[in-house]
Parts: C-alpha cells; structure tokens; sequence
C-alpha cells in the first residue's frame, strides 16, 4: 500500500493531457463549425481593432460565412481601403514596390489639396473684388448675387445689434432717472422736515404774519381793520391847496 505522499504524487493520465493541437480541416459537425466560427471571427475583429488602434494601421477586414452573411470592419472604409489596395496593386506592378505606391497616393492627395487651397483663395479675391478677369458674365451674375446676399445677412446682424445696443441704453436711462427721481423725493422730504423742526423751535410756534394776524382786530365781516396796517398821517405831510379865484 503506498503512503499518502505517494499518492498526492501520482496524477491520473487524463489530467497529463493538456489541450492539445487542432487539426487545421473542416469541422464536419455543424453545430461546432458554427460555434468555431462565431469564437474566432469575434476574435479576428478584436485583433484587427486594437491592431488600427495602436499601430495607426488602415485595416479592411470582410467575412462571408458559410450561409453568405457579410461580416466587415474598417477604420476608415472598406470601399476606400479597397481602392486603395486596387491603386497598391496596380502601381506595385509598374512601380516594382509598394512604398512607391503609397508616395504616389500621397502625393496625388497632397495635389488635390492645393488644387482646393487654391480655389478657395481665388474665390475669396473674388469676393473682395480681385482677379475678376477671369470670370464670364454668368459667373460675375452669381458673384454679385452670393455679395448681396452676404450684405444683406450682415446689415441685419448689424441691425440686430444695434437695436439690443439702443434697448439696453434706454433701459439704463430709465433706471438711472427712476434712481434720480428717488433720490430728489428723499432730498425733498429731508429738507421738508428740516424746515418743519425749524418752524417748531421757534418762539411761540409760528411765524411773524400769524402774529401780527393774531393781534389785530377783526370787524363785524372778519376783515382786519386798516387803521392797524396804516401808516399816521404826519408821515406824509399835506400840501396847502392854493384857494380858487374867479375872474
């Protein structure tokens, strides 16, 4: 009988072998020709994926399965890539290499971009007015045309703003008059009760016509009598009249 260490030792033969290497032919059976096949295209677009993301690769990638379903990805697109691929192969063959190829791509598409760096500075001349020879009278219709239509949109911005511009200042005015305004009541109510303390602490309280008002006599009508008011006749002194003579 063997002893416990021997026994942890000893493993069965099914667990000495490990997955071992699959037979690269067609899986007859279809339920695992399918599942295979599920497994490593999702697998073959992961890597094609993280491959375009850290290599700053252009990868096509197109699959039709067995019942003619299109699988695809592409980083940028499959129909560029594959006209890409067509310009690779046809240049490969009359340029012997495919970095030729690829210059030549390049090239082609650094002169399509000056070619629209240069429209577009002709047209903008155009539109200041510049380098206008060149146009027909059909193109200098358009011209004036595409001009109006940008004053036209300019002038109502401008327009636009300078209505906001005006409303803002007339509110400001009005809350800057509404301010004044409150200030001048508050002047006016402070000086008001200014004088009415002043008018208070004199003696009597009240003023030298209520007075006088007061002392005088009053008739029968409640009219001040005039005798108090008049000056004594000895402050004027009378004229003598010279008598009248008949002749």
């Amino acid at each position: 009988m063997a002893s416990l260490s021997d026994q942890s030792t000893e493993v069965s033969p099914e667990r000495k072998i490990g997955r071992g290497k699959i037979e690269i032919k067609r899986i007859e059976n279809t339920t695992n020709r399918q599942v295979t096949f599920c497994k490593r295209r999702n697998g073959l677009l992961k890597k094609a994926y993280e491959l375009s993301v850290l290599c700053d690769a252009e990868i096509a990638l197109v699959v039709f399965s067995s019942r003619g379903r299109l699988y695809e990805y592409a980083n940028n697109s499959v129909k560029e890539t594959i006209d890409r691929y067509k310009k690779a192969s046809s240049d490969s063959s009359l340029n012997g290499s495919i970095s030729e190829a690829n210059t030549q791509y390049y090239q082609q598409e650094a002169s399509k971009l000056r070619a629209q760096i240069s429209n577009l500075q002709n047209q903008n001349r155009n539109m200041l007015g510049e380098s206008l020879g060149a146009l027909s009278l059909r193109e200098l219709k358009n011209l004036e045309s595409r001009v109006e239509r940008g004053i036209s949109r300019i002038r109502s911005k401008k327009n636009e703003l300078l209505f906001a511009e005006i409303e803002y200042m007339q509110k400001r005015q009005e809350i800057d008059l509404h301010h004044n305004n409150q200030y001048l009541r508050a002047k006016i109510a402070e000086s008001e009760r200014v004088q009415g303390q002043h008018m208070n602490l004199m003696p009597g309280g009240s003023s030298g016509f209520e007075q006088l008002v007061e002392t005088q006599p009053f008739d029968a009508r409640n009219y001040l009598q005039v005798n108090g008011l008049q000056q004594p006749n000895n402050d004027y002194p009378r004229q003598d009249q010279l008598p009248l003579q008949l002749v």
